[in-house]
């Protein structure tokens, strides 16, 4: 099809007489939209790069995938996460080939912790050895759906927590996986699904798998990009930040910790007795759980995930702090090596063992090096394990070296990509500033539908009073209002606090924290309530659509700079200085500023949404760089005073 033929046909499906149209009585032709899919098919078809933010409202997995469709070639998406990946495929997808007629054989395809391991399964059947009666359950409940399913992909278990013990048990790694010596290979769910991927004219993945793949070749991304013509990354402004996480060395206790059960398990399996199986694995446990207990130093109690540098633990007075442990873990792998090759010959689990043994002692000796050049070090701190991390600082290096491979189309999608026209603040990052990039913007008129305000006087966001008072604050307009409110925090440190103060302003009223259950269950609760108010950190900033009046209030606490102890923001400001920029204006007010965009994005969701938008932090009104910030937003009415803003939340409630 040539670029003016495929411009004629995406132009005529998204026509108001169109086959999209005519299939689904809620479809208006946008502007917007139509814009995005006109640029995106003559990407398509000039095998050209395209960076574009599309705001809420434009429609951009539409505009990405009617051009894909019907342009006949073959086609990788990305997008964020396992969820959205599934949206798009099971959803989106089935709808629109529908709609538009076309034969397109489609795949999805995600990492192997997502994919039951038949030979596994088998294993902890056998053994028994769970944790609780609550894993028996589940186990149980993954025995019987792998009796019918297909796929093997564990997001179709009822009621399996994402978080369960068993899926580590269940699944395979690259570490443990025994390949074509498995029993079991022939009907591996794994391979199935990389088959599938290569046979299909459209395959989705997620950021996550896409990063990890290119750096291990696990996966089976790897192979297929170099034959697809069209790689679309949908949510772009996540991408950088997988590709630190993923393109780096990762040394985990847990993986540690799965090997010490392992060499237990498959040695009183099948070499019960031929050596001491209790004490080899004994010796990894312990070293693993004394790295952990190293790296979290003087910590006694870990929520969530903490990153910390690696001076921290390893430099300074405490020098030398993690080489020890790093030291007695490798040298417990390494005394496994030839129990488990003196048994080789007894199950392929052995020779596997071997070498994750000799891969694991390679780990540890790196880390007790210095880091390579151009690369940052960290530690990610959890209740359950220490995961060590050596990584580039972006991902400039990797993109230019797969778009210096066969020629393709590259497209970059999301509602955020910058502060500037130019959207800087991604292709800086990403080695794009070649492409052709597109700036669309919403079609909601925020204007007539959207309020912000930044109350003052407010106390500082440095000030120990500031929590309560965006918690007292919250309460009163989510009281004027009936609930029907979100307040977003940039840490999960001050949750508890503006927990407590909303509480206390608004005690008819719900109010749901994050942590207090899984972030599904809570929204659902929410949705069901509608008398209630939201308390979150990060995961609650993008990613939810609460469209109608399910939301029309959004409280921010402060801005959202990253934070300047961060091990990466560290190496990033160093960078940035070293090239002679500015590292708050080129670097903490651009952050700033897509976050604070993506927090924003929760609140008009829809044509007929009309909603409040809560700043409350004074720097927006007192420092230059506030304006800045403000006038990245959409062009909302600004409210002065908070009898203007309960006024307005007051007409909302009427209406509601």
């Amino acid at each position: 099809m040539t670029d003016s033929a495929l411009a004629t046909a995406v132009a005529r499906a998204f026509a108001a007489d169109g086959p999209l149209a005519a299939s689904d009585a809620q479809f208006l032709p946008r502007r917007a939209q139509d814009t995005l899919a006109l640029a995106i098919a003559h990407a398509v078809e000039q095998r050209e790069a395209l960076v574009a933010e599309a705001g809420t409202g434009v429609g951009k997995t539409y505009a990405y995938l009617v051009p894909l469709l019907l342009s006949g070639r073959r086609a990788l998406v990305s997008t964020a996460t396992k969820s959205l990946q599934d949206q798009l495929f099971l959803r989106d997808l089935p709808r629109l080939i529908d709609q538009l007629g076309v034969p397109v054989r489609r795949a999805l395809l995600k990492g192997r912790a997502s994919y039951l391991c038949r030979h596994r399964l088998r294993q902890a059947e056998a053994e028994g050895q769970l944790p609780d009666r609550f894993a028996v359950r589940a186990l149980q409940r993954v025995s019987a759906w792998a009796q019918a399913t297909r796929t093997g992909d564990l997001a179709e278990v009822e009621g399996l927590d994402e978080r369960s013990p068993v899926i580590p048990i269940v699944t395979s790694t690259r570490d443990n996986c025994l390949g074509i010596d498995c029993p079991e290979y022939r009907n591996c769910h794994v391979v199935q699904a990389r088959r599938e991927a290569m046979a299909a004219d459209l395959v989705v993945v997620n950021h996550h798998l896409f990063f990890a793949d290119l750096a291990l070749r696990d996966s089976g991304v790897a192979e297929l990009l170099p034959t697809v013509e069209v790689a679309v990354f949908d949510e772009a402004h996540q991408l950088v930040e997988a590709g630190v996480q993923f393109l780096g060395t990762t040394f985990a206790t847990g993986q540690a910790l799965d090997l010490a059960r392992d060499v237990l398990a498959q040695g009183l399996r099948h070499a019960r007795g031929l050596k001491p199986w209790a004490e080899l694995a004994a010796a990894i446990e312990r070293a693993a759980r004394e790295l952990r207990l190293a790296c979290a130093g003087p910590l006694r109690e870990v929520r969530g995930m903490l990153k910390l540098r690696w001076d921290e633990r390893a430099g300074g007075a405490d020098e030398g702090r993690l080489i020890a442990p790093l030291q007695a873990l490798a040298e417990a792998a390494e005394a496994a090596v030839p129990a488990l090759a003196g048994v080789a010959e007894t199950a392929p689990d052995f020779a596997k063992l071997v070498q994750r043994c000799q891969d694991l002692a390679t780990l540890a000796r790196r880390f007790e090096g210095e880091p390579e050049p151009g690369q940052v070090r960290w530690i990610d701190l959890t209740p359950q394990q220490a995961r060590l991390v050596e990584s580039p600082l972006d991902i400039r290096d990797m993109m230019s070296e797969q778009r210096a491979g066969p020629p393709k189309s590259w497209i970059f999608t999301s509602a955020t990509l910058g502060a500037d026209e130019s959207l800087s603040w991604f292709t800086a990052q990403t080695g794009l500033e070649d492409a052709q990039r597109l700036v669309v913007g919403s079609p909601f008129d925020y204007a007539a539908h959207a309020r912000v305000w930044v109350p003052a006087p407010f106390p500082k966001p440095n000030e120990a009073s500031h929590p309560a008072a965006v918690g007292a604050l919250a309460g009163r307009c989510a009281r004027a209002l009936g609930g029907r409110t979100f307040v977003l925090t940039t840490t999960l440190r001050v949750l508890p606090l503006v927990a407590e103060a909303v509480r206390a302003a608004s005690p008819e009223l719900t109010v749901l924290v994050q942590g207090s259950e899984p972030r599904r269950a809570l929204l659902q609760r929410y949705r069901d309530g509608r008398g209630a108010v939201l308390v979150g950190s990060a995961s609650f900033w993008e990613g939810i659509d609460m469209p109608g009046d399910a939301l029309q209030c959004v409280f921010i606490d402060k801005l959202p700079f990253p934070p300047p102890n961060d091990p990466l923001v560290e190496a990033r400001v160093r960078q940035l200085r070293a090239g002679g920029g500015n590292p708050f204006d080129d670097y903490f007010v651009a952050e700033a500023a897509v976050s604070l965009k993506q927090g924003a994005g929760r609140l008009i969701r829809t044509e007929t949404d009309r909603g409040l938008l809560v700043l409350c932090d004074p720097r927006l009104r007192q420092m230059g760089y506030g304006r800045k910030l403000l006038a990245a937003l959409p062009p909302m009415a600004v409210l002065g005073a908070e009898e203007q803003a309960l006024e307005w939340l007051h007409a909302l409630a009427a209406a509601h």
